[in-house]
């Protein structure tokens, strides 16, 4: 499967395949999804699941996590690094709020607010916290699933992160 993706990839003009309406992708990944293949690669036994049906609202779960505050500061005393990005059109979780939430968690601001590029555009801002351990960026026009809407300068975000460049 890893081949085939890799081969229908290097066919496209560029590293990402773009779509000319947003929703078209949700097809060819319930497509992929479902694809007997692409199962079997990834370990779904036959028969235990469904169809794959995206942002499925029919699970039935309780959300009784009310704090993830103390884990982000373990593992930050810890030493672990953190990316948190956030899109600044996102109308569902508003960076504003991701803002909030990064206050409470009482780090020093290593390095203030200041754009980040790619592809020689502002492609962001970004702020250094606690050491550099946590880095919060945004994605400049990007909403609440930021890779999905600006997928190159995610990629651009992640890849100097995961290298332990600066943004």
């Amino acid at each position: 499967m890893i081949r085939l993706m890799l081969e229908s990839a290097s066919a496209a003009n560029d590293d990402i395949i773009e779509f000319k309406c947003r929703k078209a992708s949700y097809v060819v990944l319930q497509i992929w999804a479902n694809d007997k293949t692409v199962r079997e690669s990834l370990g779904v036994h036959k028969g235990t699941v469904g169809e794959w049906i995206r942002c499925n609202f029919d699970v039935d779960y309780i959300a009784d996590v009310y704090s993830t505050v103390e884990y982000h500061l373990t593992l930050m005393r810890k030493g672990y690094r953190a990316l948190i990005y956030s899109g600044d059109h996102d109308c569902q979780v508003p960076f504003t709020g991701t803002q909030a939430w990064i206050r409470f968690l009482n780090l020093s601001v290593v390095d203030d607010w200041r754009p980040w590029y790619a592809a020689g555009q502002v492609a962001g801002f970004t702020r250094s916290y606690a050491n550099n351990n946590l880095i919060y960026a945004t994605v400049k026009g990007a909403g609440h699933t930021a890779p999905e809407y600006k997928p190159k300068e995610c990629l651009e975000m992640f890849a100097r992160w995961i290298s332990g460049n600066t943004l």
